[in-house]
């Protein structure tokens, strides 16, 4: 009677390499839970970010230059720059372009301003839209979760009603036994939140 080899000693006797899939999912297997949560939420962020039309990633990009340190000095040296050219301070090497009150400044520096505030309600907009999607994701995860706990109590409730046992918390449980009807509770919470007043 011949015995079955494991693939990892029949790769040794055969002197076969494994195949990617194989070395794939022994990773996968040896996995501790906590390493496939992140991968699983890298796997989500790495198909938001590849989602992401051309506008949204130079939205993004051009929202993230701005916020930088290296912009707050990129600015401060252009205006203090060409303050000190329009006001005559290099005039024999450069003459004045722009005299004040720096009109052209003035006129660059709104535009600079519109197309920025553009940018940013881009990228606040794309951000809403993840962050829509993330917690839809989440009440998704919590439902099951919370029909997972459901049922497992039902099973112990079971067990327990089987073998005659009695708990304290009887009348808690009948309650946590009950399917949880979200637009129930989502009622009960407006009922209960303040107000604001206008």
């Amino acid at each position: 009677m011949s015995r079955r080899l494991s693939p990892k000693r029949l790769a040794e006797k055969t002197g076969r390499e494994k195949e990617p899939h194989e070395k794939r999912e022994d990773a996968v297997r040896n996995e501790v839970p906590a390493d496939r949560g992140i991968r699983d939420v890298a796997h989500l962020e790495r198909l938001a970010i590849h989602a992401r039309s051309p506008v949204d990633r130079a939205a993004a990009a051009i929202t993230r230059w701005a916020g930088s340190a290296r912009s707050l000095i990129v600015h401060a040296v252009w205006f203090g720059v060409w303050i000190l050219v329009n006001v005559g301070v290099f005039r024999p090497v450069v003459a004045p372009f722009d005299p004040f009150p720096f009109g052209l400044l003035t006129t660059i520096v709104s535009l600079e301003a519109i197309f920025l505030t553009l940018f940013v309600l881009i990228s606040q907009n794309r951000m809403s839209h993840e962050a829509d999607r993330r917690a839809e994701l989440d009440l998704q995860v919590n439902l099951l979760a919370e029909k997972e706990t459901t049922m497992v109590l039902r099973v112990l409730h079971e067990i327990s009603s089987h073998h005659g046992l009695k708990g304290v918390a009887s009348k808690e449980l009948r309650e946590l036994l009950k399917e949880t009807r979200i637009d129930e509770i989502s009622q009960k919470l407006d009922r209960a939140l303040p107000t604001e007043k206008a």
